[in-house]
């Protein structure tokens, strides 16, 4: 059985969330429940849990606030939150968990599977990589984008990165020190986390770093040679947006 927390701005929802917990998640057993980030730190460091339900927003500050005071402990972290809060973007960086209320129950069941399996060591690394990416996001500084494999996290600079290529549900970096990092995700949501960050999808296969482009070839329909030698098809309906994208950061 694995102790939980629920750290919920309002009463309503920490009832809700608890009955949601109780009802489908019997490996779980919620030991205690606060909206403050004070009466938080104090819960954790009494119970120990190995799962804190997490909301970014709380009566007296950010679930952030209280992760910083007890990062000696590094419990496994599922958060919440109403909205596409300015958070998430941070969160989906470093791979963290997160539900968005209201919570589906599916969503919440194969969160709690997820993190289940977690060490403390790779929880803590975790930890740090956000609360990391959210100074950098914050001061308007690349973020370093979490690679989640089966038994470990790897890390990564967004400059190390060369290209990401699509195979089916899964998706595969092309690094700068010749690493090759397959991981199970879809390429749209690299996409969609990469925008405003030098990265392009030329193709329904491919996402390339801008920064990473060595020559541009326009006979053949048109493909980038990139950094590691491999040409990249550049996709007709994208070849004007990726031209002006290019000529752009040449400026």
């Amino acid at each position: 059985m694995q102790k939980a927390i629920i750290i919920e701005d309002e009463a309503r929802s920490r009832e809700l969330l608890c009955d949601l917990v109780t009802s489908n998640c019997p490996q779980v057993e919620v030991v205690a429940q606060t909206g403050t980030i004070d009466e938080a730190v104090s819960l954790i460091r009494a119970h120990n849990p190995h799962l804190l339900f997490l909301d970014i927003e709380l009566q007296t500050g950010t679930g952030f606030e209280v992760l910083q005071q007890v990062a000696d402990l590094s419990p496994a972290v599922i958060f919440t939150t109403a909205y596409d809060h300015y958070a998430i973007r941070a969160i989906k960086f470093s791979a963290a968990d997160y539900l968005l209320k209201p919570i589906d129950v599916e969503e919440l069941k194969d969160a709690v599977n997820k993190v289940a399996g977690r060490t403390v060591e790779s929880q803590h690394k975790l930890m740090v990589s956000l609360i990391e990416n959210l100074h950098q996001l914050k001061h308007h500084h690349p973020p370093r984008l979490t690679l989640s494999l089966a038994n470990e996290f790897i890390f990564v600079h967004l400059e190390e990165i060369i290209r990401i290529e699509a195979a089916g549900a899964y998706s595969t970096f092309y690094l700068t020190d010749g690493r090759q990092i397959m991981v199970s995700k879809n390429l749209r949501e690299y996409e969609l986390l990469l925008s405003g960050h030098a990265f392009m999808r030329v193709h329904n296969s491919h996402i390339i770093n801008l920064n990473q482009i060595k020559k541009m070839i326009k006979s053949d329909g048109g493909y980038a040679v990139m950094t590691d030698d491999y040409p990249v098809m550049i996709s007709p309906k994208k070849k004007e947006a990726f031209i002006y994208a290019v000529t752009k950061r040449s400026l």
